[in-house]
């Protein structure tokens, strides 16, 4: 009978403890989220993580920033490098960053058919050129015959290089006015150029090894460059609609996409002050893509 009374006793201080642990943890949840909120309200400040690809658009969200602190927004943006996009709307769909700005309208429209993430658009950023650029020449017609040529290995940017190497009048295409064009839609080659996909990042380096390479103009300010070393610029009118698949955009997830503090960072995004940034600092490698 004692036996009984004693198990009884530590049944009955092992639910205690339980019930003491359940206790603590709730009032250390309680705590740490009204420690929260608190230091929402005191500092008035929201940390915003933002996707980009390297650092050439620095400056850019340095000016979106002044604007937001000039408007009294209360949201501090915290940039995120990768070097690819493809990392960048994985980040954002598993929620390692808030938003991105690191792609344009066909890149993302490929991305989220291959990998079905859960994506909208806040609004739009600029368009970037993508040039031709070479070591060896200064002018698409010295190209040689069976010349290496390089063009981004991702499926978005590689047809939108093979338009600019069209445009450049060393290749043809099936169809000039199709978005994204594939090797196989080439059909003239009069040199027998060898178009070779790489990293975009790349192109540039490897052009000791290669005639020429298109990339786009953000690797361009990364090396050092400007996008008038290229030696076939293709123009760019905003008010052409084959060039909207080409303008850069900040996204985000589905479910995020009428945050009120994101709808403030596209509002300050699309001031005059960031437009003046982009065009002062990028001399033509970025024009902005909104009206203001």
């Amino acid at each position: 009978m004692a036996g009984l009374k004693g198990a009884g006793r530590k049944r009955m201080a092992r639910i205690e403890l339980t019930l003491l642990s359940v206790c603590m943890v709730a009032v250390l949840v309680l705590i740490f989220a009204t420690s929260a909120r608190l230091n929402r309200t005191q500092s008035g400040t929201r940390t915003v993580t933002v996707g980009v690809i390297g650092s050439s658009d620095d400056q850019i969200w340095k000016a979106v920033q002044a604007e937001m602190d000039r408007r009294g927004d209360g949201i501090r943006i915290v940039l995120k490098p990768f070097q690819d996009a493809i990392y960048v709307n994985q980040a954002t769909s598993n929620g390692e960053v808030d938003m991105n700005a690191a792609q344009h309208y066909a890149y993302l429209e490929d991305d989220v058919k291959t990998n079905h993430y859960q994506l909208a658009v806040l609004g739009n950023t600029y368009i970037s050129p993508m040039n031709l650029y070479s070591r060896r020449y200064s002018k698409p017609s010295q190209f040689h015959e069976g010349d290496r040529v390089a063009i981004p290995n991702n499926a978005t940017n590689m047809g939108r290089a093979l338009k600019v190497l069209a445009d450049a009048g060393l290749v043809g295409l099936r169809d000039p006015q199709e978005v994204n064009p594939v090797p196989e839609d080439v059909v003239e080659n009069p040199k027998h150029l060898k178009i070779e996909q790489v990293d975009p990042a790349s192109i540039l380096n490897l052009l000791p090894d290669y005639a020429g390479g298109v990339t786009n103009a953000n690797f361009v300010v990364d090396g050092g460059m400007s996008v008038h070393d290229a030696i076939h610029e293709v123009p760019y009118d905003l008010d052409n609609p084959a060039n909207k698949p080409y303008i850069n955009i900040m996204v985000t997830t589905r479910a995020h996409k009428d945050d009120p503090d994101f709808k403030k960072i596209v509002a300050a995004y699309h001031s005059k002050p960031v437009a003046d940034t982009i065009t002062r600092v990028y001399k033509g490698a970025c024009l902005p893509a909104f009206t203001y």
